[in-house]
């Protein structure tokens, strides 16, 4: 192992990134062919989207305090090791409820992600820092933007099995490369666990650290509502699957430049400029979009082209918003990393869930982009917090 002055290659960091993301969404198109051959209702293997995920926000809440307490390394690791068992378990499964077991194991490599946000900020400026972050955010947009076409192809050329198969492979290679690549870059481990979790409450009890978490929740929050929203407010057009994908991957493409750009700007321009910037681009987009509604401007580009800047914000946004809340304590950015993940999650996830309830056929466009617009006026509400209290806290390195 290398010593911990020497830090590991971004490019290890981003595969470990892309490797965090990819399993929710890799073998989405299996999920029929899965029920049918378990012979359960679909609903069933629906499951494991939402147990995946359940797990994994409670599992942000334990790997960042390990990594505080015992290393990055070893956490990285033994996360690793974990997952490749539980993938392979998954490609192995005779029914489902085996299945889904093995799911639920394998979300133990989403903080990972969380992790290597803290590992970054062990060795680099809150400046520097930032720029990192917005590479590490583009891997993980992207990841998930070719998962279901590459976990398509697999199971339509060697069935749904093949796709764990990739998976475990992938997760072995980047078990490799983090073992001869990844340093310990925790300088100061805490005593005990224990003392990690005392940091909770003093996270908690931080106003900058809630004004971060508050925007990154609002952020994704907005692309949420939209994932949620957009094919019902889209229906109005008759697109098919396939085009409808295409628009609603155009956010996700919107959140890769603005991930590029804030790696650029990264060092530039002060964080928290930035966090606003984003937001603000990200308000002015969905007005827009409204009034060209309330204008009775109908076309398919009115709809998408505004949520567009949406992920553009947010690729802006999330990597400033992430420096800034695992540096508001310098000796708990594992902790600070892991709880800021499970709250933006939580937060997101209300947002899905109400615009779910709230949206109907009748009000699907509109009311998509008020509600999105309310998300995002709260994440902008919450950066200027953030602005707010930064120029009056101590500086940070």
């Amino acid at each position: 192992m290398r010593t911990a002055s020497s830090k590991p290659r971004l490019s290890t960091l981003i595969l470990l990134s892309a490797l965090a993301i990819l399993p929710i969404n890799f073998f989405l198109p299996s999920l029929p062919g899965m029920a049918t051959e378990f012979d359960v209702p679909y609903g069933i293997m629906g499951l494991s989207l939402a147990a995946y995920a359940g797990v994994s926000a409670c599992l942000q809440l334990v790997l960042g305090p390990l990594s505080d307490r015992l290393g990055r390394r070893p956490v990285i690791l033994w996360a690793l090791a974990i997952f490749i068992v539980a993938t392979i378990g998954c490609a192995m499964a005779p029914d489902a409820w085996t299945f889904l077991a093995c799911r639920m194991v394998q979300a133990i490599i989403a903080p990972t992600y969380a992790v290597s946000l803290a590992t970054i900020r062990d060795t680099t400026s809150r400046e520097q820092a930032a720029g990192q972050f917005g590479y590490l955010a583009m891997a993980w947009a992207i990841a998930p933007m070719l998962g279901p076409t590459v976990g398509g192809l697999l199971d339509q050329a060697f069935g749904w099995r093949a796709s764990f198969y990739m998976l475990a492979f992938f997760g072995a290679a980047v078990l490799l490369l983090c073992w001869s690549d990844l340093n310990e870059t925790n300088r100061t481990p805490s005593n005990t666990i224990a003392e990690q979790y005392r940091a909770y409450p003093e996270l908690l009890g931080s106003k900058r650290f809630w004004a971060y978490c508050i925007c990154m929740a609002f952020s994704v929050g907005a692309f949420y509502a939209f994932l949620a929203g957009a094919p019902l407010a889209a229906s109005a057009f008759d697109l098919s699957p396939a085009v409808l994908g295409l628009y609603m991957g155009s956010i996700t493409g919107g959140f890769m430049a603005g991930s590029f750009l804030a790696g650029r700007l990264a060092g530039r321009i002060p964080v928290t400029t930035i966090l606003v910037a984003g937001r603000i681009v990200a308000c002015a987009g969905l007005l827009f979009g409204f009034v060209l509604y309330v204008a009775g401007i109908g076309h398919v580009l009115a709809l998408f082209g505004p949520c567009l800047f949406v992920g553009v914000s947010n690729g802006l946004t999330q990597p400033s918003a992430n420096v800034g809340a695992i540096s508001v304590r310098s000796t708990q950015t594992g902790s600070a990393a892991g709880l800021a993940g499970a709250i933006t999650v939580a937060g997101a996830s209300i947002m899905a869930a109400f615009a779910g309830a709230v949206l109907t056929e009748e009000n699907a466009q509109p009311g998509l982009f008020l509600v999105m617009l309310a998300s995002a006026a709260i994440a902008l509400s919450a950066a200027l917090l953030a602005r707010n209290l930064e120029s009056t806290a101590p500086s940070s390195t």
